[in-house]
């Protein structure tokens, strides 16, 4: 596996230049800045499988779920799978210095059945999970360095043994981790105007919307036009758009200010939509 490929997509999924997870332009990180252990994972703002990350140094905040986090240097955390998440501060973000390893259901699977893991009640709700650091993690992370060359690249029998090392870390210091790790279950049906409200501001697509919702894409759409009598295609843009006028001409925030955060890709697209729905661009409200 290329891991510079790899670098690429994470790098995407977590919004380093422009959007947050879902952007045109693809920013590599050097592997001194990046280190990443499992498969590639899609450009989105959704979280499609639980990721272990360390902070080795600098300061992240991100929005994971319906709540804002931040991890500090010598932190760690586990981001849980099919939840929505963004960076919040990009430009720390970029000079952050972090190891994240990536745990995919089948590799999950096999070290369940190879190691005969046992199951405890999955307590955890929220989808940021911090992790207590101890002498024993902070080794194994240490001791990664030696596995990557000057191309930042790393071989894949590596991948699947290393993941293997830290996740018996992380389960023999916090058993309980189990019940997340080895849950495979999918969002059950939920308020769809309550969580569309929440999160109409990540830039997903609406097959996305619909799984967490717990919904086929058919049902998805059924469902949204008898709430909100609009298509899910206008409502967002619509409701995107309404939410930039107001921080706009009530906070005085600039286009170049708030455009990632309320789901469109560039900044002109943003101000062609804007024109289009106001009949003015938003450089004149500012």
């Amino acid at each position: 596996m290329n891991n510079i490929s790899a670098l690429s997509l994470l790098c995407q999924w977590f919004d380093l230049s422009g959007i947050m997870l879902n952007f045109v332009n693809t920013m590599k990180e050097p592997v001194s800045k990046t280190l990443i252990i499992g498969p590639e994972l899609a450009p989105e703002q959704f979280i499609a499988e639980h990721l272990f990350l360390h902070l080795i140094n600098g300061r992240l905040e991100g929005r994971y779920g319906e709540n804002n986090y931040c991890l500090s240097s010598g932190e760690c955390c586990i981001l849980r799978k099919n939840q929505l998440g963004k960076y919040l501060n990009v430009p720390e973000v970029i000079k952050a210095t972090k190891v994240t390893f990536i745990f995919d259901q089948p590799f999950l699977r096999t070290f369940q059945e190879k190691h005969r893991s046992s199951i405890k009640l999955n307590k955890f709700t929220d989808a940021f999970v911090k992790i207590t650091s101890n002498n024993l993690l902070s080794t194994f992370i240490g001791s990664l360095n030696p596995y990557y060359d000057s191309d930042g690249q790393i071989g894949k029998s590596f991948f699947d043994l290393k993941r293997e090392e830290l996740l018996l870390i992380l389960l023999q210091s916090k058993p309980e981790l189990s019940g997340l790790f080895f849950d495979y279950g999918i969002p059950g049906k939920i308020d769809l105007e309550q969580f569309m409200n929440q999160n109409y501001r990540f830039n997903v697509n609406l097959d996305r919307f619909a799984f967490l919702t717990g919904r086929s894409l058919s049902s998805f759409k059924r469902d949204f036009k008898q709430t909100y009598n609009d298509t899910p295609h206008r409502w967002l843009l619509k409701r995107r758009l309404t939410e930039a006028r107001f921080l706009m001409e009530k906070e005085g925030k600039k286009p170049m200010e708030i455009f990632m955060d309320l789901g469109f890709e560039d900044l002109s697209h943003f101000c062609f939509a804007f024109k289009k729905h106001f009949g003015r661009s938003p450089n004149k409200l500012t």
